[in-house]
């Protein structure tokens, strides 16, 4: 069983960033992939921006050129840098990794953007 513990969120004003924290329990197993989804009030789990299991990002439209995901030092640890928030990035954020056939989740960190 894998864990993913997730940190950082919060509240911040439009404009303003944050940094989102990821990481899995195990260290002895290289995650297939791993990444960020969010989820709004009412609304379906969506991706926010993942490393695909070839290594490549790949972000959702509404984030390009204002979120980077990024790989820590230690294994089994990913980033999502915020930029230039809006009040429409506010969700839940969850972090995600795949292990064969096998998708772990994390608990989710509240964000909430104010206008």
């Amino acid at each position: 069983q894998v864990q993913l513990v997730e940190s950082g969120g919060g509240l911040v004003q439009a404009g303003g960033s944050l940094r989102l924290s990821c990481a899995a329990s195990t260290t002895s197993l290289r995650l297939d992939a791993m990444g960020w989804y969010r989820q709004a009030p009412g609304k379906q789990r969506e991706l926010v921006a993942a490393f695909t299991s070839g290594g490549s990002p790949r972000y959702a439209d509404s984030v390009k050129d204002r979120f980077t995901i990024s790989r820590g030092n230690a294994k089994n640890t990913v980033y999502l840098h915020m930029n230039s928030l809006k009040p429409e990035d506010t969700a839940v954020y969850y972090c995600n990794a795949e292990l064969g056939s096998f998708v772990y989740w994390g608990q989710g960190t509240q964000v909430t953007v104010s206008s």
